[in-house]
């Protein structure tokens, strides 16, 4: 492959998640993985049935706005950074009927930025090793890369999911600059950023211990909002 090839492919990052609330852990690793794979989009996807979480969930267009305002508080450390990458707010999960599964979602976005793009889905470790209860999860290294961020007390080595250490003896690269270069298929591990930050304690801690929530741990847009809605009360 040419450079002039390498150059040209489009990187786009995908974190999808709940966001009830968004944290700083998901900007952290936003950031992270925006430097180490010049990604040329940033797209979070705030899920609209989120199946696997149960009862008692935000709503879907409320955790849009929460994840919209931490989109603010990351595109000015983007430009305090000097990281070019665009920051997006999507809806394709929440404007689709029907539970949130990653599947569809990494079609519909395939179809949207092409064959060639490198879509590269970010995820905590704790995800990983949950990714076989996904729905047809085995199809999803069909259409994107992943790339995993160690969490605390979430070790892939320790963890006895034959299905998942499968997945990494097929398809893991140790050499992240491959994420930029192929368009799905490979699954990168980076021991480098550990975020202990979990959004069910938040908001346990909103409706407890609401004035004792450090700024550090949600995004000041986010935890603004939270308060003028009287979110998790």
């Amino acid at each position: 492959m040419s450079t002039t090839e390498i150059s040209s492919r489009k990187r786009i990052g995908i974190l999808g998640g709940t966001f009830d609330p968004p944290h700083v852990g998901h900007l952290k690793l936003a950031t992270h993985f925006a430097k180490l794979f010049h990604l040329d989009a940033l797209l979070f996807v705030p899920s609209g049935e989120p199946w696997q979480k149960g009862t008692g969930i935000t709503s879907a267009q409320t955790r849009y706005q929460l994840t919209e305002a931490a989109g603010i508080d990351l595109a000015r450390a983007f430009l305090y950074l000097k990281i070019p990458t665009q920051i997006g707010i999507d809806r394709i999960e929440i404007d689709r009927v029907g539970p949130s599964y990653a599947i569809d979602t990494v079609k519909a976005l395939r179809d949207r930025f092409g064959s060639d793009a490198s879509l590269i889905w970010l995820m905590g470790a704790d995800s990983l090793n949950s990714l076989p209860s996904w729905n047809s999860w085995n199809e999803l290294p069909n259409y994107v890369n992943f790339a995993v961020a160690s969490r605390p007390h979430h070790e892939l080595e320790t963890n006895g999911n034959a299905k998942v250490k499968e997945l990494l003896l097929n398809h893991q690269t140790m050499d992240p600059s491959a994420l930029e270069n192929q368009a799905f298929g490979l699954i990168y591990i980076d021991e480098t950023l550990a975020v202990d930050l979990s959004s069910t304690k938040l908001r346990e801690q909103l409706k407890t211990a609401r004035n004792s929530i450090e700024a550090e741990a949600i995004p000041s847009q986010t935890l603004k909002l939270i308060h003028n809605l009287g979110l998790y009360q």
